[in-house]
């Protein structure tokens, strides 16, 4: 299974009667394809037993407890998270059909988080304010959560896999010295890869770069085509030049847009910075705003396991008296092949 989409399948069983040669089934057809059946072993020191099958135009019964969950976030036109939301409010379109909200949630559930840190040298005179924002980050945390480190220069390093003891995280964050190229996306791939050793529900990476990338062996399609594949949100605090800067690599320059393009895929955002004293504030909000979300969930109309990617479209109806609101929900997920 690929994406958001998480299914049981409970098959019937066979009773095959050699004598007589019939299978008698249990439950009622799906349309999916035949299954194929193995054939009998041959006994080497015997004679070998043919069943022959008739014609098989169903297949066994699958019942499909496929479920969908959707994370949002919304914000009023300050940038201010806005809780106190219903199911009510919400409506969810799967290619644009609207969906029936089986499940409605608000809590603030236990969460993985996998940090990407930049140390590359362009960071060089930013490391120490990013250290301190993901030394906030680190703060906010509860006691359930759980988090992994990475930081990249020319290529990723591990620096821990999850764990709740982030103070440990704190103490080997300190010594990363900036220096060499950028691989973000071979940094976000590991992270990417890392997240699937993750223990609780959710799941989200937070990057912290200036967007530069110069040294990667994977490319933006590749990694786009992984941050689809995942349910891992993606938030990203960008480090740049002011846009009048002289010294704004064409790297650079593309940060703002690679970085916002995986964080919208996935339902994140990408905060962009352009004063470092800044971080740490971003940071926190950052943590505030995946511990303030709704998720809902809903069962596809569309059950037919073709491996399509099918989009996400999540609309407000919010209650009157209250100014525009902004959603942020990821943008799809791909149906399972089978």
């Amino acid at each position: 299974m690929t994406g958001l989409w998480a299914g049981k399948q409970l098959t019937w069983a066979w009773g095959i009667a050699i004598l007589g040669c019939f299978c008698v089934f249990a439950g009622r057809p799906s349309a999916a394809a035949p299954r194929k059946h193995p054939k009998p072993p041959q006994d080497s020191q015997g004679a070998q037993i043919n069943v022959k099958q008739p014609p098989v135009y169903t297949t066994p019964l699958q019942v499909n407890v496929n479920r969908v969950l959707v994370n949002v976030t919304v914000t009023d036109p300050y940038d201010r998270i806005v809780t106190g939301l219903d199911q009510s409010n919400f409506e969810v379109y799967d290619d644009k059909v609207k969906q029936t909200i089986l499940s409605f949630s608000t809590e603030d559930a236990p969460i993985s988080v996998g940090m990407i840190f930049d140390s590359s040298g362009s960071m060089s005179d930013k490391i120490q304010k990013s250290k301190e924002a993901a030394l906030q980050f680190f703060e906010t945390a509860n006691p359930q959560d759980e988090f992994m480190l990475i930081n990249f220069s020319e290529r990723p390093n591990l620096i821990s896999g999850f764990t709740s003891r982030f103070e440990n995280l704190q103490d080997r964050l300190l010594f990363v010295k900036s220096g060499g190229r950028t691989a973000l996306l071979d940094a976000i791939y590991l992270g990417l890869q890392e997240m699937k050793k993750a223990t609780t529900n959710r799941k989200a990476l937070l990057v912290i770069s200036d967007g530069g990338e110069n040294h990667s062996r994977y490319t933006e399609r590749d990694i786009k085509q992984m941050v689809k594949e995942s349910d891992v949100e993606i938030y990203a605090i960008g480090i740049f030049e002011p846009l009048s800067s002289r010294d704004r690599t064409p790297e650079e320059a593309a940060g703002p847009s690679l970085l916002s393009d995986l964080a919208n895929i996935t339902g994140g955002r990408m905060f962009s910075v352009e004063d470092p004293n800044e971080l740490p504030d971003i940071a926190e909000k950052i943590s505030i705003e995946l511990r303030n979300q709704y998720v809902l969930g809903y069962k596809p109309s569309n059950l037919v396991a073709d491996g399509r990617w099918r989009r996400i479209k999540v609309k407000l109806n919010p209650p009157r008296g209250l100014p525009p609101l902004q959603v942020y929900a990821r943008t799809g997920y791909y149906a399972p092949t089978q």
